[in-house]
């Protein structure tokens, strides 16, 4: 390996063709793209560290700088690749966190990269055709989500984050202006373009839900939420030069031409000038950037734009107006200043405004200058930089210099120790090759049209020689200076420095070649030995620097370094060998430190040290005499008139003072009079005052006398009247207290008394129950003994009738025959026909058993459906109340956190005075701390406590609804066994008629035992509770989470809640104590006012009640108990109408009437004629 080492010192330029190309680190050092990689630059200090691109970059496309500005985002094409690469700037030196390089969609390149707030999350736009919308967690390298912004192939130009939400990202481009939020894994466009579309060149948040966009029509809109709220037209100003042309007289002017650029393509409009004078052309509006007050925008070339909010907070009004100056440098000064403003930030504290223009330069504009001047203008930020390829580079020996020149058609001499622009001036034609003289004094350059032979100046270039030699692209000078050589083709010029002959000419040589090195798949386009002869530095069309030793090696022995974003057009060494001196078609020039491979400086003894001296005409020299001549004389002159003022002004002072000495004598004469007097005066006043003051005191001592006698006597009977009402507190207190132990008493009595009522009257329904079930079993009995005695009398009378009629049954029995036939067929028919109608009928009655039993289950169901909703109704109406508390949280720590910029300056000042505090302070802050402990372990305990509450108060519920049901079950089946002994009565009346018997004996069957069925299947409804209850259980667990969740969010804003709660501690302890004191005063004046009422009352209940009706009465639990009787027993008389409008609806269905006669009687007629019971 090469054992030379180059390490870059500085860079003078920028790199053009980079989206968001500069930011501010902090409030002095700015990020900027120069090169192959990024500078950090200190405004201040001037110094520069540098931010190396990747290996193989072949053009970096964006930047972006996080919102903590911790990280870098640079979208770069690396061996053909997009890729996007992030950089960790508060390492030293900064080093890449993550590198984004594979992807799942197709992508050409990276347009425009933004990070959201929390600088979490980055989003990047491709380019067309396929302008997708990309949407990273970029620290685990893991893609959210991907849309495609465009379909039409439209380029967008700029992609930004909510600078308040994660979720929400706008886009611009031509015809496109859209807002895309972060749903669900998705991006989904949030806004509906209206109206006609615009080329939206940028745009900038200026709140959570406000936007500003520019067009390249002059326009500016401000969107709030995706809607036109405010509209703006931006006419292109005239610059003052253009306003001097413009006060010449009209004739001469026919057609006025402005340049103006737009964001992503520069474009010319013509104004054509004949009956409107005034016409301005439409500016475009390419980089907007916002501020706390409001925002800066671009107005066309060289122009920007301040706007604050107006007083309605609706639109915005513009207040400044800056300007690019212009150049005195320049061959046409009067269009240095027409450059397109590409890029634009503010500093953190918003006092530094810094731009970047389509020339490569960078300037700032302090806005924090108290006064608005007319003709504001930006300054450069460190020097004016070249703005096209530099095609030419030079070294001298007497002094730091490197020469430097342009195809922008200028020449600019650098100091390389110094790291400064010494001088620069623009010409007409382009420069192609550069050489200074040994001494650095003079300075050939080879334009497109001649060779010029130029002193150096103290302040400028001058042309003091011309050659007609056409296209130089390269020239030198011999070593000795004495000599220069100029390139035209294939023929080399050579002239004398001092009389400008030409001494010779030499053409192109076609020797051998010694010996051929490899390049490695490169191409060389420059190369450099060192003056040792140990060294050689090539430069690459790769933008790459290699260095090796020398003679060449035929392996890959050489260190290659990234040097620069295009080919390298020339390299040179200083003539110590210890700097290296590189440019490129990128217009940046790159100094480079030289060390051996141990890491020391190659030295070499210099024997004379640089020169100092300067060059200057005589012309110069005489006019800067004349000059200080006549200051000189005017410094005279102006010290003669000065010495003449002040012998004036001694003379009028001194005879002013004589004035005044006289004066103040006098005045002293008489005030000394005037204070004999006042003694005088005094001293009388002093003996009355005194007399007064004596007279006084005895007064006051009789008064206080009288006073204290007085008030002891009051004293004395408040203090008595005080002991007679806390007696009679006490008595009312005991008497209250015996009343509430009697209270108590009467009351565990009547809980008593009822509970024997309900339990004795328990008893005797269930022996009533069971002396009905004894009845109905021994009604069974007789009725089965009734039925075989029936049966054995027919068997009998049958028998009889055989014998009777066997006869003529034999002599009928041939014509019958056929009608017995016919006759069966029927009774079959017959017996078929009415078992399909008893088993219909019994299918039709369950099926409405089930349907009445799955209507109930429909309406519970029902029931806890709409209040499970209630409940997730009132949860998210918490949840959304505190989302919004966290939202007006969050927008108050914002307003904070924008206070706490200019409060910390303040806070620097007075920690000095409150350093003797801290200690009581830091004291008090562990007090705090133990206090905030203790209350979020209360606040913790509360929430438990809220939530067993909530738990008990359901299970509570549960069981209430429970015992309704059960009470429910038991009148259900008091009303079954009522309706059952009614019927049974019913059927005893049938007792002589065995068929009728039988009839309502079946109905009371199919009856009573499906209903039985029935009230068993009610135990179904057990499973419901359970599942209902299992359900419960989950949504509880959902809570229980979902609470955790927000207490580690209460948490997570802890730390930003704690400085607003060490402010509030003094304020609430304050508070508390007030609480304390009205609590106590209340207390105090509840107990008096109760005691004082309680008289009252007790008083007026002995006047008008006796003490007997004081306490219940048993009679009066009776009436409460005679009331719920009565309400069962309607609720029983309701349940028996629906009943039997169920029978009559059977029998009307069926047509199924008895074989007798006689008519059933209907259960209401039978109700009426029961007892009441």
């Amino acid at each position: 390996m090469s054992a030379i080492v180059a390490h870059p010192l500085h860079v003078f330029g920028l790199r053009p063709g980079v989206a968001s190309n500069v930011c501010f680190f902090d409030e002095q050092i700015i990020i900027y793209p120069a090169g192959s990689g990024c500078v950090q630059y200190h405004v201040e200090q001037r110094w520069q560290k540098l931010i190396p691109g990747s290996e193989k970059s072949q053009g970096m496309l964006a930047l972006a700088i996080s919102p903590n500005r911790r990280y870098l985002a640079i979208s770069e094409i690396v061996q053909e690749k997009p890729t996007i690469t992030i950089y960790e700037l508060s390492s030293v030196p900064c080093k890449k966190r993550k590198v984004l390089n594979s992807f799942d969609f197709p992508v050409e390149q990276f347009l425009s990269l933004a990070f959201s707030p929390d600088s979490k999350y980055l989003v990047a736009q491709t380019g067309p055709p396929e302008s997708n919308l990309a949407y990273w967690m970029w620290e685990k390298q893991r893609l959210m989500a991907i849309v495609r912004a465009d379909t039409q192939n439209n380029p967008v130009y700029q992609v930004s984050f909510n600078p308040q939400d994660n979720t929400q990202i706008c886009i611009t481009g031509n015809g496109i202006f859209k807002l895309f939020r972060y749903i669900e894994g998705t991006l989904k466009q949030t806004n509906f373009q209206r109206g006609e579309p615009q080329n939206y060149l940028s745009h900038a948040w200026l709140s959570e839900e406000r936007v500003i966009v520019g067009s390249d029509m002059g326009k500016l809109f401000l969107f709030e939420s995706g809607d036109l709220r405010w509209e703006t037209n931006i006419e292109c100003k005239k610059s003052p030069s253009e306003i001097e042309k413009d006060e010449l007289p009209k004739d001469s002017e026919s057609l006025l031409e402005f340049v103006t650029g737009g964001s992503p393509d520069l474009a010319n409009e013509l104004v054509l000038e004949g009956d409107a004078p005034q016409q301005v052309s439409l500016p475009h509006i390419s980089a907007i950037a916002a501020y706390s007050k409001g925002f800066a925008c671009s107005a066309g070339s060289g122009v920007v734009l301040l706007f604050e909010k107006t007083e309605d907070k609706e639109g915005y009004r513009e207040i400044r107006e800056i300007r690019i100056p212009q150049d005195q440098q320049s061959s046409d000064p009067n269009q240095s200043d027409k450059q397109d403003i590409k890029c634009m930030c503010f500093s953190p504290s918003e006092e530094i405004l810094l731009v970047s223009t389509s020339k490569n330069q960078l300037y700032t504009f302090t806005l924090s200058s108290a006064e608005i001047v007319k003709g504001e203008h930006f300054v450069y930020l460190s020097f004016p930089l070249h703005s096209a390829a530099v095609t030419g580079l030079a070294t001298c020996i007497r002094k730091p210099l490197v020469a430097t020149c342009s195809l922008d058609r200028s020449v600019r001499i650098w100091n390389y120790e110094a790291n400064t622009l010494e001088l620069y001036k623009e010409y007409q034609e382009e420069a192609y090759a550069v050489s200074l003289h040994p001494t650095g004094l003079y300075i050939v350059v080879g334009f497109s049209d001649k060779l010029r032979l130029m002193n150096l100046l103290i302040d400028d270039i001058r042309t003091f020689k011309e050659f007609t030699v056409r296209g130089c692209r390269e020239c030198v000078f011999s070593n000795g200076g004495h000599l220069f050589a100029a390139v035209n083709g294939n023929v080399i010029h050579i002239y004398s420095t001092t009389s400008f002959e030409n001494i010779n000419n030499l053409k192109g040589h076609n020797g051998k070649i010694l010996r051929e090195v490899p390049t490695f798949d490169v191409v060389y386009t420059a190369i450099v030995v060192s003056h040792s002869g140990r060294m050689v530095f090539v430069g690459t069309s790769m933008g790459t620097i290699r260095s090796m030793k020398y003679p060449l090696p035929l392996h890959k022995e050489f260190n290659e370094y990234q040097a620069h974003a295009g080919p390298i057009t020339k390299i040179s060494i200083t003539c110590d060998d210890q700097f290296l001196l590189t440019v490129s078609e990128d217009g940046c020039l790159i100094i480079w430190k030289v060390y051996d491979k141990e890491g020391r400086g190659l030295k070499r003894e210099r024997e004379v040290g640089y020169a100092d001296e300067v060059l200057i005409t005589k012309a110069d020299m005489e006019e800067k005499t004349l000059v200080m001549k006549e200051l000189k004389s005017r410094v005279e002159e102006l010290q003669m008139e000065n010495m003449y003022q002040l012998r004036l002004k001694d003379m009028s002072y001194n005879e002013k003072i004589k004035e005044l000495t006289e004066k103040f004598i006098e005045e002293m004469e008489s005030l000394k009079i005037k204070n004999q007097v006042l003694k005088a005066e005094k001293e009388k006043l002093e003996l009355q005052h005194q007399e007064q003051f004596s007279e006084l005191m005895e007064k006051q001592a009789r008064e206080v006398q009288d006073l204290e006698s007085g008030n002891s006597q009051k004293l004395l009977l408040e203090y008595e009247k005080y002991q007679e009402l806390q007696m009679k507190s006490q008595r009312m207190q005991e008497e209250y207290e015996k009343q509430l132990h009697d209270m108590e008493e009467s009351k565990n009595q009547a809980l008593e008394e009822l509970t024997e009522y309900y339990e004795a009257k328990l008893h005797e329904k269930s022996a009533l129950l069971e002396e009905a079930q004894d009845d109905a079993r021994q009604q069974l009995r007789e009725f089965e003994e009734t039925k075989k005695q029936i049966e054995e009398d027919e068997d009998r009378e049958i028998q009889e009738i055989k014998i009777k009629y066997e006869r003529r049954l034999r002599e009928e029995r041939e014509s019958n025959l056929r009608l017995k036939g016919e006759t069966g067929i029927m009774r079959k028919k017959f017996s078929s026909l009415q078992k399909e109608i008893e088993e219909r009928s019994s299918d039709i009655e369950a099926m409405k058993i089930e349907q009445q039993k799955l209507q109930g289950i429909i309406k519970s169901l029902e029931k806890d459906i709409l209040g499970l909703k209630r409940e997730i109704q009132e949860r998210d109406e918490t949840i959304q109340d505190k989302e919004k508390r966290i939202y007006d949280l969050k927008k108050k720590n914002q307003e904070l956190e924008k206070f706490k910029f200019v409060l910390d300056y303040k806070i620097k000042e007075l920690k000095k005075q409150i350093e003797p505090r801290e200690n009581d302070i830091r004291a008090m802050k562990e007090q705090i701390h133990e206090m905030e402990g203790e209350l979020e372990c209360f606040q913790k305990q509360n929430t438990q406590l809220e939530l067993n509450i909530t738990e008990l108060r359901q299970k509570l519920k549960a069981t209430d609804r429970e015992m309704h049901k059960e009470r429910q079950k038991e009148r259900d089946m008091e009303a079954l066994v009522k309706r059952f002994k009614t019927d049974l009565h019913n059927c005893v009346g049938f007792i002589q008629e065995p068929k009728r018997l039988k009839e309502g004996i079946r109905e009371l069957y199919t009856k009573y035992v499906q209903q039985a069925d029935m009230v068993e299947i009610v135990g179904v409804d057990t499973d419901l509770q359970q599942e209902y209850i299992r359900q419960r259980e989950h949504l509880e667990r959902n809570l229980a989470t979902l609470k955790k969740k927000v207490v580690k969010e209460s948490e997570i804003h802890r730390a930003d809640y704690v400085r607003i709660m060490q402010e509030n501690v003094s304020l609430i302890k304050e508070i508390n104590e007030l609480r304390r004191e009205l609590k106590v005063t209340r207390t105090q004046v509840h107990d008096l006012q109760s005691a004082l009422g309680l008289t009252r009352k007790k008083q007026g209940i002995s006047n008008t009640v006796p003490s007997g009706e004081l306490l219940p009465s048993p009679g009066v639990l009776r009436l409460n108990l005679e009331k719920e009787t009565e309400k069962i027993i309607k609720m029983q008389q309701l349940e028996i109408k629906h009943l039997q409008d169920q029978i009559q609806g059977q029998e009307q269905g069926f047509a199924v009437h008895p074989l007798s006669g006689r008519r059933v009687p209907t259960l209401e007629t039978e109700n009426k004629e029961l007892p009441p019971q």
